[in-house]
């Protein structure tokens, strides 16, 4: 592997890292669902170029999916379905933007201190896109325990299995149809929680976790 080859994939891992810290800044639903879009394009991106570097085909059906279902389809759709929600608003937060960010930082350094270290004498690029992928999935974890809003939280979880994907994909990837069938349980549980959230909006007329703590007699 040439060494512009090893430039370019750190480059794409590394930018899906920043991508993830600017999920955590945003405060507005609209905001936060364009860069999970990027989010998703740099992730297709990223395998695309794996998927050259590797000589493995079938990666770029791995990236076409990114790209299609998680850049496009899913972004789209959940923006129609806070539109139909009305919860086109700011963001509710457990902490303020700053200590996530900071808590952010402390997991960034804590995945590459252990990735690093476990994955000693493992071939390189795989070795630092593991880093960086338990990074992304640890900061995905994150956006989810720090956001109140439901449709926060799924952000959330899907930015970490986008991490998951790329730990698979620089670890010489996985085999194809195990890439398709998390691609389609990704896609179907999309389904279900879109209409989970249809279910809470006309229910309780919010999708706040909070409220829905208060609604049930509990205080956070």
């Amino acid at each position: 592997m040439s060494r512009i080859d090893f430039d370019i994939a750190h480059l794409l891992a590394g930018l899906l890292v920043l991508i993830s810290f600017l999920e955590l800044y945003q405060d507005r639903l609209y905001s936060l669902l364009n860069v999970y879009a990027m989010h998703a394009l740099t992730l297709a991106a990223s395998v695309a170029w794996q998927a050259f570097v590797q000589d493995a085909p079938h990666l770029y059906v791995t990236a076409a999916i990114a790209l299609i279902f998680k850049a496009i389809v899913i972004p789209v759709a959940l923006h129609r379905i806070i539109v139909r929600l009305g919860i086109h608003r700011e963001i509710e937060k457990v902490v303020g933007v700053g200590p996530a960010m900071l808590a952010g930082i402390g997991l960034v350094a804590l995945a590459m201190v252990v990735m690093l270290r476990v994955t000693h004498g493992a071939d390189p690029l795989a070795r630092e896109d593991l880093a960086f992928a338990l990074s992304v999935v640890l900061l995905g974890l994150l956006m989810m325990v720090t956001r109140r809003n439901a449709v926060g939280q799924v952000v959330g979880f899907m930015s970490l299995e986008n991490g998951l994907v790329l730990a698979a994909t620089g670890a010489k990837g996985m085999p194809l149809v195990v890439e398709i069938s998390v691609a389609f349980s990704i896609l179907i549980a999309f389904i279900v929680i879109g209409i989970f959230l249809f279910r809470i909006r006309e229910r309780f007329d919010t999708v706040d976790v909070g409220a829905l703590d208060r609604f049930r007699g509990e205080r956070r």
